[in-house]
């Protein structure tokens, strides 16, 4: 197979290396830290109930920002193993396989072992003697599967909070018999009282950045 790689025509390499680069964002949201941000801070403006605040090119703009911050080092690492064999050889297939290391090592720390054990059951081949044997394909599905139940379960606990004080806030106008008032828009200035008060935006970020180290 290296053999192969090596030998390659350097405009199937080029063909093979624009047709990677287009399938870069589907990696950045997928297989990074990305993943994780987004859904928790989505699944934080829904508790809260505000629909456009922040706006979502905010939420979005905010887990890219903390994303090259978890993933700095681990990007500088993919380019420092990726350009030795390109300046090396010229052989861009052996770049891509060489970068894409340390970016598998990261997914592998985050996978669920019954998640990474199932695909790589599924794809039906040879079972791999070490971590190094086991390829980016199939890590990258186990890696999504354990993120989002990783990211549900903290969803899970932000929403608790939010929905005991909306509970609370239903209980107290049905007891005063206000039935055309809606429980939530009555209880979201409390939220956001309590949000600011224990200074959510920051615990939840710096939990987040945390849960990477």
């Amino acid at each position: 197979m290296d053999t192969i790689l090596k030998d390659m025509n350097p405009v199937l390499q080029m063909l093979i290396l624009m047709t990677l680069f287009s399938l870069l964002p589907l990696v950045f949201c997928c297989m990074t830290s990305f993943l994780r941000f987004v859904i928790v801070f989505s699944m934080l403006k829904t508790a809260m109930g505000t629909q456009q605040v922040p706006p979502s090119i905010v939420i979005i703009g905010l887990a890219m920002i903390l994303t090259f911050y978890t993933m700095g080092g681990t990007f500088q690492k993919m380019y420092e193993m990726g350009s030795v064999p390109y300046h090396k050889n010229q052989n861009i297939i052996e770049a891509v396989n060489e970068g894409s290391k340390p970016l598998k090592e990261f997914m592998m720390k985050q996978t669920r072992e019954s998640d990474l054990a199932f695909f790589i059951e599924a794809s039906k081949g040879q079972p791999p003697k070490s971590p190094d044997e086991i390829t980016v394909w199939q890590v990258a599905p186990a890696f999504i599967i354990s993120e989002l139940k990783t990211s549900f379960e903290i969803g899970f606990i932000i929403f608790v909070p939010f929905i005991v004080l909306d509970l609370v806030v239903a209980n107290i106008l049905l007891a005063l018999g206000m039935f055309m008032l809606s429980p939530t828009i009555i209880s979201l200035p409390f939220k956001l009282l309590i949000f600011i008060a224990v200074d959510g935006w920051a615990l939840i970020v710096q939990g987040l950045v945390t849960s990477y180290n």
